[in-house]
């Protein structure tokens, strides 16, 4: 897959407390494809990964700029990894809903995995749609509207989304072929 995002550009959207694996593995695999990668986030400077099951932290990683200072038009793709405060803590920033919503009503590719869908809940474009996420979050995507299903990849228009960290090889190679038939 070396060279298939070459010349596109993927946001990450993430805050502190976002699980390591599932920011690190899907942008260590959009830069092998090719892709230009930005963190983006609530806050400027560094954002503070975690690892959810054994409850410490992980490695700090650059936000290339805020959410509030950018804008859908410069990116191709938008990936959203999960970690259960990263995502309670984007659900409840209105500038990253905003981000979010324009992003998924844009037809542009968005990725999505564990608890990421908290903030597709949050901004109202679940219904209607099939998505996976880690199972506790069912109750909230049937409630928004959504199907949920407990499959490793499910992509539904727009969006591809994945349950857990074991998830994301399979993940990442559908998510890229997302963005590679969307942008080429």
């Amino acid at each position: 897959m070396p060279g298939t995002l070459e010349g596109t550009k993927v946001a990450i959207l993430a805050t502190d407390m976002v699980e390591e694996v599932e920011l690190a593995g899907p942008r260590q695999a959009l830069l092998d494809a090719g892709a230009t990668v930005d963190i983006l986030s609530p806050k400027d400077g560094e954002i503070q990964s975690f690892h959810d099951l054994e409850l410490t932290f992980g490695q700090r990683f650059p936000v290339a700029m805020p959410v509030a200072d950018s804008r859908i038009g410069d990116y191709d793709a938008l990936h959203l990894p999960g970690g259960v405060g990263n995502s309670d803590r984007l659900r409840m920033d209105e500038n990253a809903i905003t981000f979010v919503t324009q992003f998924v009503e844009s037809g542009k590719p968005v990725g999505v995995i564990c608890h990421g869908p908290w903030t597709l809940v949050e901004a109202g474009v679940l219904n209607g749609r099939t998505i996976t996420s880690g199972p506790s979050l069912q109750t909230d995507i049937l409630n928004a509207g959504g199907t949920w299903v407990d499959e490793p990849v499910v992509e539904d228009g727009n969006i591809v989304s994945s349950r857990k960290p074991s998830d994301i090889p399979v993940f990442n190679e559908q998510f890229i072929a997302r963005i590679a038939s969307a942008t080429h």
